[in-house]
């Protein structure tokens, strides 16, 4: 492919991150910013990441070359269009390239700092998108206005400004007919995009500097634009609270946000039906430490995209380059932990395309951050270790729906034993039905039933037959804890209201074939654990080889920090047998 040229070879994937992370540490990802070693270097990032995409993907690129689309976006936006899905089925997008591009470009001023709604993964045909909040009339008429106010408010500058005043009756008449025009193409782009679910990370409804409103956000548009969409509004701490967690030893348990300062007015909301899957309790969110915040954030995130529907999701925070590239992040990961997306990349490939393109390439301000110790970007990639038991796999979810009208998960897979006369142990015969299905992610074969009894009277017999089984109570105990619902507590919170691409020579298309694409794989939740701290670890080996962390206050024996000691250990720079970072 003429994309993969001059990229590292697959196997030098500790070379290839090294060289990655120390060009991230260097300089903020510009698109505009062009020439030099820099940009050769750069260059080759992108390379990777495409051909990292091309393993298991059809996809276009929309080009941004000088950051005519966006600055701080990747000058190659890819579209994914297809991709294996789970199982026998191909899961396909429908969304064109140059239709696409048109609508960015005519939406992308409605959203701050022109960070518009960009589609970065496909799962089951649904694309999970990012950007950056809705644009206030503050940023763009500070950035634009002159020109805006000296075209007479023609449609050339229709979207470089926003309202000037909420005092004055005539402009405010006017900035609503240019905020309908603006958020209307914002609007028809998450439409097309199939994009239904809106969550905004914003602890507050508005961003505001000096005095103005700078950006705004979905959940406080006053003419409720985004009523048709469901939106969530989870409030997470901003960057800066992660220095906090640095001057912690890095320690993320127990630190728990000051949700009482001024600037803190979005609380959190999300629609009742969007919750009732879920064992938590939201009302006792702001108790919640970091750690458990965003695990349950995450269990969200998960539970929205496994819905029945073919509905897409948008994460954005402010900016769109702190928060929101966490969370993608761990979606991504996450997913690939399952064998659901990305499934023939190795832990070390997987690392390397989430850091370069949902961090790196959307413009993450990794020197910044580093300089102020806010160090939400590694927190990211040490998290892993919070996430890998099934709870948060998306495959879990998937078994459950599949199973057949009147049986329970742990009684077909009793059947499935007893039939087959197996002597091994119920989860290795689990394990085995569950892996020989042909059908989708956690479906189970038509062998599995036909061997059903039929009527409720059999059924019931049938477990009566089974209640004894040394088996089955063990699997029941073992089932019991994971499957409860909260009874009690749950917070009352709000809800406001087809073809495959066609080629364009705009766009470069390239990606192998459906029928080369591996079939994704489940795994089981060893499998998952093993995954996902065989990446945390390569990214500690490399981090620490390139970054590396600040060491807290010595203590008064001159040591240096707790988590500091653990992580060269564990990295092996001294020597210890394991790490507990």
């Amino acid at each position: 492919m003429a994309a993969a040229r001059g990229c590292p070879p697959a196997g030098s994937g500790d070379r290839a991150m090294a060289e990655l992370l120390l060009e991230f540490s260097r300089a903020q990802y510009r698109a505009k910013d062009g020439g030099g070693a820099a940009a050769a270097k750069v260059e080759r990032i992108e390379r990777r990441c495409l051909e990292l995409f091309g393993r298991d993907y059809r996809y276009s690129v929309i080009p941004n070359a000088h950051g005519e689309v966006c600055a701080h976006y990747p000058r190659h936006i890819v579209l994914l269009e297809r991709d294996a899905g789970a199982g026998r089925d191909l899961f396909e997008s429908t969304v064109q390239a140059g239709k696409l591009q048109d609508l960015i470009n005519r939406s992308k001023m409605a959203r701050c700092r022109g960070r518009f709604v960009c589609p970065v993964i496909l799962y089951k045909g649904k694309h999970i998108c990012r950007s950056a909040t809705l644009a206030g009339w503050g940023e763009l008429y500070g950035r634009t206005g002159y020109n805006y106010i000296f075209s007479g408010g023609s449609d050339d500058a229709w979207a470089d400004a926003e309202d000037i005043s909420e005092e004055d009756p005539a402009l405010r008449n006017a900035d609503s007919q240019l905020f309908d025009k603006v958020r209307g193409h914002d609007i028809k782009l998450l439409r097309y995009l199939s994009v239904r679910y809106i969550c905004d990370l914003m602890v507050e409804n508005k961003k505001v500097k000096f005095g103005l409103n700078v950006t705004s956000s979905e959940k406080v548009d006053k003419a409720q634009r985004y009523a048709d969409f469901t939106l969530l509004s989870i409030p997470y701490p901003g960057c800066e609270f992660f220095k906090e967690y640095k001057d912690r030893d890095y320690t993320a348990e127990g630190l728990i946000f000051n949700w009482k300062q001024d600037y803190v007015d979005a609380p959190l909301s999300i629609p009742v039906s969007l919750t009732q899957s879920l064992s938590i309790d939201w009302s006792e969110y702001q108790s919640w430490d970091l750690v458990q915040q965003t695990q349950n954030y995450l269990k969200l995130l998960i539970s929205i995209i496994n819905t029945d529907d073919d509905s897409g999701l948008l994460v954005h925070c402010i900016s769109g380059w702190d928060r929101t590239p966490l969370f993608i992040s761990l979606l991504r990961l996450s997913l690939w932990a399952d064998g659901l997306i990305h499934t023939s990349l190795e832990p070390s490939e997987i690392l390397y395309l989430t850091v370069a393109y949902d961090w790196f390439l959307f413009g993450h301000m990794l020197v910044d951050r580093l300089s102020k110790g806010e160090e939400i970007f590694f927190f990211c990639f040490n998290f892993l270790k919070h996430i890998t038991s099934e709870e948060f796999s998306a495959v879990k979810s998937q078994r459950r729906k599949s199973l057949p009208p009147g049986f329970t998960l742990e009684e077909i897979c009793m059947l499935k034993q007893r039939d087959r006369g197996s002597t091994t142990s119920l989860s290795s015969d689990f394990s085995l039905g569950m892996e020989s299905s042909p059908g989708a992610a956690g479906s189970f074969t038509y062998e599995a039933v036909e061997l059903m009894p039929a009527g409720a009277q059999a059924q019931a017999a049938w477990r009566k037959s089974c209640a004894s089984s040394p088996q089955a109570v063990l699997w029941s105990r073992a089932q019991q804890s994971e499957d409860r619902l909260p009874s009690t507590g749950m917070v009352e919170v709000k809800s406001s209201s087809s073809s495959s691409s066609t080629h364009s020579d705009n766009f470069l298309r390239i990606g192998s074939s459906p029928l080369e694409v591996p079939r994704s794989r489940l795994v089981s939740a060893s499998d998952r654990e093993s995954r996902l701290e065989e990446v945390r670890s390569a990214f500690l080996a490399s981090y620490s080889r390139t970054i590396g962390l600040k060491a807290v206050p010595p203590s008064p024996s001159g040591a240096i920090g707790g988590l500091l000691e653990q992580f060269v250990r564990g990295v092996g720079l001294r020597g210890s047998s394991s790490s507990t970072l």
